[in-house]
């Protein structure tokens, strides 16, 4: 039985390799990106909704904030720019140029604040949060004090981009950004965040969950042969184990990551390793399969990376919530394995039926599915900027007994969370 097993599997991935040559360049937004053919349109409500024009829809102000809150910061590190936070920056400069944009505050649905929470980097580029809750504050309470805005509602018709690992719990471990929770100030704010976990802390009802920031210039400096094959079965660069910061083990992706090490790492199926060579991403437009796994966030770019390169993610990290879950069908494009069940990963892809193989390529493949991740220069159709508008403009019009306070009413406790989040900034 296992020697039939193995001589499926051997068939089964040979006739991935013929039916899948590698792809042919399309255009997303500005750039070329690929697409497999033959391409499949999403059925339903989905794939209308992925479509969804927000201009007309929605009007929104952006507060003009004093620079240190934004473009005075990004001018201290340009490598903000890049680093998978920066969707930030680019809704701020999406916006100012955006038809949505009112510059009367009196018609506006929605009031946006630029705050750039994400861009105080170490040597190494990785985003410092611990001012990030100062500054929030600082903001706010400069909105709150120059606009009624603010006030008639405690923020419930303002949404914010909180790109941080755990949004707007502001810190990168877990177990503190549970401790510290969602800043109190923003309770009744809309929050625009990559993380996205059900039943968790650091994620409120009615966010919004957006796909991290990935350089589509980057990408489309590595496009590879149209006819080259996917040679590769399942595909995984990054760490197993997290020594630094997990030194015992078993707390880094909940040992998931550690799992796929120790079963497969000796798999002819699998070519999985730390090392992260320059071919990465012509690696990823050769793979059938690439692996989406938690880390200590449960969100990563390589989710974004797999949808643009037309590579099936096999998503590992339970109870996520996804990018615009109510737009794209992701459980139709990609393929959801529970953490515990790591160790049978070889058995479930290799169980796949090639014609679900086939159609989960050709949805990966629609054009409106990869522009719906990419933050662009300039802004497209259906790109990520106008897919956290249409979200916006599916909550309107607002509830007027929930969003806006009686006179005297006070919901908000300025004076809650950490005490060095007190501070002045």
């Amino acid at each position: 039985m296992k020697m039939l097993t193995n001589i499926w599997r051997l068939i089964l991935f040979g006739f991935l390799c013929t039916v899948f040559p590698s792809m042919e360049p399309m255009r997303t937004g500005a750039i070329k990106l690929h697409r497999t053919q033959p391409t499949e349109r999403i059925s339903g409500s989905a794939g209308d909704v992925l479509d969804d024009d927000p201009v007309g829809r929605l009007k929104v102000f952006v507060y003009e904030l004093p620079s240190k809150y934004n473009k005075k910061i990004l001018q201290k590190d340009q490598r903000c720019l890049t680093h998978m936070f920066a969707a930030e920056i680019f809704m701020h400069r999406f916006l100012l140029s955006s038809a949505v944009r009112t510059l009367n505050p009196e018609e506006a649905d929605w009031f946006y604040t630029p705050v750039y929470t994400t861009c105080d980097l170490t040597p190494n580029g990785l985003p410092l949060p611990f001012k990030s809750p100062r500054m929030m504050r600082s903001a706010i309470q400069l909105i709150s004090s120059n606009w009624p805005y603010w006030n008639r509602s405690e923020g419930a018709d303002h949404f914010f981009l909180v790109p941080h690992d755990f949004g707007a719990c502001f810190h990168y471990q877990e177990e503190k950004a549970i401790e510290r929770g969602i800043l109190p100030l923003l309770q009744r704010a809309t929050l625009v965040q990559t993380f996205g976990q059900r039943n968790h802390v650091c994620l409120k009802e009615g966010s919004i969950t957006i796909p991290p920031y990935a350089p589509p210039q980057k990408m489309q400096a590595h496009l590879i042969d149209e006819k080259t094959p996917r040679s590769i079965f399942v595909y995984f660069r990054g760490l197993f184990y997290d020594v630094g910061n997990d030194p015992e083990g078993g707390y880094y992706a909940r040992g998931a990551r550690a799992a796929v090490w120790e079963n497969f790492k000796d798999n002819p199926l699998f070519d999985v390793s730390t090392k992260h060579p320059t071919t990465y991403y012509e690696d990823m437009q050769r793979a059938i399969f690439c692996l989406c796994p938690l880390g200590w966030a449960p969100w990563s770019p390589r989710l974004v990376e797999a949808v643009i390169f037309g590579c099936i993610p096999v998503i590992i990290a339970d109870d996520i919530v996804l990018p615009f879950a109510d737009a794209i069908p992701w459980e139709e494009i990609g393929v959801f394995v529970d953490e515990k069940d790591v160790p049978n990963l070889d058995t479930i892809l290799t169980s796949i039926p090639v014609e679900v193989i086939l159609r989960k390529q050709r949805l990966l493949a629609n054009p409106s599915m990869k522009q719906a991740m990419l933050f662009p220069q300039p802004a497209q159709p259906g790109d990520a900027f106008h897919q956290v508008l249409n979200g916006l403009a599916r909550k309107l019009p607002h509830d007027r007994s929930m969003v806006y306070l009686k006179p005297g009413q006070k919901i908000l406790n300025w004076t809650a969370g950490p005490i060095g989040d007190l501070k002045p900034w």
